[in-house]
C-alpha cells in the first residue's frame, strides 16, 4: 500500500514538473511586445489596441490616428482566454485611458461557443475596470472573412452577444466592423483581404479607420 502511494506521489510530481516546464502560450511574444514598448517609450493614458492578428497586423495604426498616442499590443493567433492570461503585461501595466479589444475570431474557429468567449471577455473587462473604473473599453465585433465564411452564423451570434453585453455594461462600447466589410450581396469583400482571405490589406484597414474614427474623442 505504501509503495503504491509512493509511486502515485512520484507520478503526480512528474506531471507537475512537466506542466511547469511547458511554456505558457504566447509568453515569448508577449515579452517581446512589452519590452519593445518600454524601450521605445509610451505615454500613460494612451489609447491601446490589443487582441489577435487583425490588430497585430494593423501597421498603420499610429499614423491612421496620428493625433492620439497609440499602443498596439496585438499578438497573433490569440483567443480571449490568452488575453485574459496576459492582461497585465499587455494592457494593465501601461495604464491606458481607452482599450480596444479584438478577440473571438480565433475562438470561434477553435470551436468555442459565443457564451464561452463572452465569459472570458467579461473577466477581461472586469479586471480592467477594477484597476481603473475610468478606463473606457471597446469590444470589437468579429469580422467577416472569406476563409471562415462557413462559420458565419457563429460569428453573427457572437456579435449579438457582445453587443447586448456592451449595451448593458457601463463604460463599455461595441464597435461593429462586420457590416462595412460586406458587399452588396452581403458577403465579405474579397479585395480587402490578402491571399489567405483571412487577414486584411491596406484597403481593409482603411475601412476600419473609418469605423474607429467615430470612437475617438474630437479634438
Amino acid at each position: 500500500m505504501k509503495k503504491a502511494a509512493f509511486l502515485f506521489i512520484l507520478i503526480l510530481l512528474g506531471f507537475t514538473a512537466t506542466s511547469f516546464a511547458q511554456e505558457v502560450p504566447f509568453e515569448s511574444e508577449v515579452k517581446e511586445i512589452t519590452q519593445r514598448i518600454k524601450r521605445e517609450g509610451y505615454q500613460v493614458g494612451s489609447t491601446l489596441f490589443t487582441g489577435s492578428s487583425s490588430i497585430r497586423l494593423w501597421e498603420s495604426l499610429q499614423t491612421d490616428f496620428r493625433e492620439y498616442p497609440i499602443l498596439n499590443t496585438g499578438f497573433g493567433g490569440s483567443k480571449a482566454s490568452d488575453l485574459k492570461r496576459h492582461l497585465y503585461p499587455l494592457v494593465l501595466q501601461f495604464k491606458p485611458a481607452r482599450v480596444f479589444i479584438y478577440e473571438g475570431d480565433n475562438d470561434i474557429q477553435a470551436g468555442l461557443s459565443p457564451e464561452e468567449i463572452m465569459g472570458d471577455l467579461e473577466q477581461i473587462v472586469l479586471r480592467i475596470q477594477v484597476v481603473d473604473p475610468a478606463t473606457q473599453v471597446f469590444l470589437i465585433s468579429a469580422k467577416p472573412s472569406p476563409s471562415r465564411w462557413d462559420k458565419k452564423e457563429n460569428y453573427l451570434k457572437l456579435n449579438e452577444v457582445m453587443k447586448a453585453y456592451c449595451e448593458k455594461k457601463e463604460g463599455v462600447e461595441f464597435v461593429d466592423v462586420w457590416n462595412i466589410m460586406l458587399n452588396e450581396q452581403g458577403k465579405p469583400i474579397s479585395t480587402i483581404f490578402i491571399e489567405d482571405q483571412l487577414h486584411m490589406n491596406k484597403e481593409g484597414y482603411d475601412l476600419w479607420k473609418k469605423v474607429f474614427g467615430n470612437y475617438f474623442p474630437k479634438k
